[in-house]
């Protein structure tokens, strides 16, 4: 998932099943170096998403730390903006160009067509018993591990304390009818009943996250794709009503995660589904005495209030020879540090993947109190099925087409044709 990206700053953990957990989510980014890699064995190219301003900076200092530290190793990074990352990765496979080092939310198409590492070849022991259970499930590939988990983040019910005030709304809504009746309130009052980003950036978490609290999904529980099945279709139809309603935002199936991130800091909408990095990476920056609630993500019938979870990897492709797997091994153990990892997450603002970087986030225990609902939830979380070699197929449709389906387009057919997408990936 990609899960998410734009300004996100730093943000503290808890403990959940008596692991510590550091929190938070997934930039417009210009490469520094388009070098490819050395030959000698020693010098790799690095392509890290952005997430945001602090990225680049991030990266730029770790690397320093780490050639200092190893003599004669070096690392030219490209630093790369989510919007672009899909195209870029594409003309990096078509190209055979790719990276030593990926930074992405995908890996299970390139361990199919064998072009990746095993985790067991590029990271210690140590490093790899340091994964989180869960996130290490996430990373494999017919029950090996290919993708290294690097950040992730769980998504939540936002909603402007003050405009529900005004609207004469009492409670965050629980049902898809109350999150209908609510945001014809909230409009009535002035504002922007409900932020829904079903743009190209994240269109495919959005519609998840509406999806899964209808019983639908991409999937049923044998892994057969069911893209198309009713519970998503009504889904999309509830999507559309409330957009026909106007009690969104103008022009949904245009408008990414960031905006109306951005709209909501800035007391414009009542509600959205928020993710855990909202707070550091867009309210605080805008106005920190902003008066807003979070609560579990509606569901249809009330009864279930499930969670979206979302986790971005590293993944080290081959060389023929295996001659950059040395100095690979030695960054990435170098990253995974303890230390290094956590000011990664607490600089931008994600959860943490390790167990050790989740216990130095969580001895500052200041923000506990809002990050405890997003490490509660991510417990239980349901991830995109990224496992899948044709998820990457699929994401992209469903980033292009799914929009389609609120302005104007039968959500039946929209979802029909995604679904043919996926069965043809596999």
């Amino acid at each position: 998932m990609r899960a998410e990206r734009y300004s996100v700053k730093r943000h503290l953990a808890g403990l959940a099943g008596g692991t510590a957990l550091a929190l938070a989510l997934t930039g417009c980014g210009k490469g520094s170096s388009s070098d490819s890699g050395g030959s000698d064995g020693k010098t790799i190219r690095f392509v890290a998403a952005k997430y945001d301003d602090d990225t680049q900076a991030y990266w730029t200092a770790l690397i320093k730390d780490f050639e200092k530290a190893n003599p004669g190793y070096r690392v030219n990074l490209e630093v790369v903006d989510w919007e672009q990352m899909d195209s870029k990765v594409k003309t990096y496979v078509q190209t055979k160009q790719e990276p030593d080092i990926l930074n992405y939310n995908k890996f299970s198409d390139f361990a199919r067509d064998g072009l990746v590492y095993k985790a067991q070849d590029v990271v210690s022991p140590k490093v790899q018993a340091d994964f989180l259970p869960l996130f290490r499930q996430k990373a494999q590939y017919k029950g090996a591990q290919y993708g290294l988990p690097f950040i992730s983040s769980a998504r939540l019910f936002f909603y402007n304390k003050d405009i529900f005030a005004k609207a004469g709304i009492a409670r965050p809504p629980t049902t898809w009818a109350e999150v209908e009746a609510d945001a014809k309130k909230i409009k009535q009052a002035g504002y922007i009943g409900l932020g829904l980003p079903l743009g190209p950036e994240e269109a495919q978490a959005e519609f998840q996250i509406w999806a899964m609290n209808n019983g639908g999904g991409w999937t049923d529980s044998s892994g057969k794709w069911t893209v198309d099945q009713q519970a998503n279709v009504d889904t999309l139809s509830y999507l559309r009503k409330l957009t026909k309603e106007k009690v969104t935002q103008p022009n949904p199936e245009a408008t990414n995660r960031k905006d109306v991130f951005n709209q909501f800091a800035q007391g414009k909408i009542g509600m959205l589904n928020g993710a855990v990095f909202m707070r550091k990476g867009f309210i605080d920056p805008v106005n920190a005495k902003l008066n807003y609630g979070v609560a579990a993500l509606p569901s249809k019938d009330g009864s279930t209030h499930k969670t979206l979870g979302v986790q971005d990897y590293l993944v080290a492709f081959k060389k023929s020879d295996g001659s950059n797997k040395a100095a690979v091994k030695k960054f990435l153990d170098f990253f995974y540090q303890k230390e290094n990892a956590a000011k990664f997450v607490s600089t931008e603002g994600f959860l943490s993947v390790t167990e050790s970087a989740g216990q130095v986030l969580s001895s500052d225990s200041q923000n506990a109190a809002y990050y405890k609902p997003f490490v509660d939830a991510l417990s239980s979380a349901e991830f995109a099925p990224t496992d899948d070699p044709a998820w990457a197929a699929v994401d992209g449709a469903v980033k292009q087409r799914i929009g389609t389906g609120v302005a104007g387009g039968d959500p039946a057919k929209v979802l029909g044709e995604i679904q043919k997408t996926a069965q043809k990936g596999d």
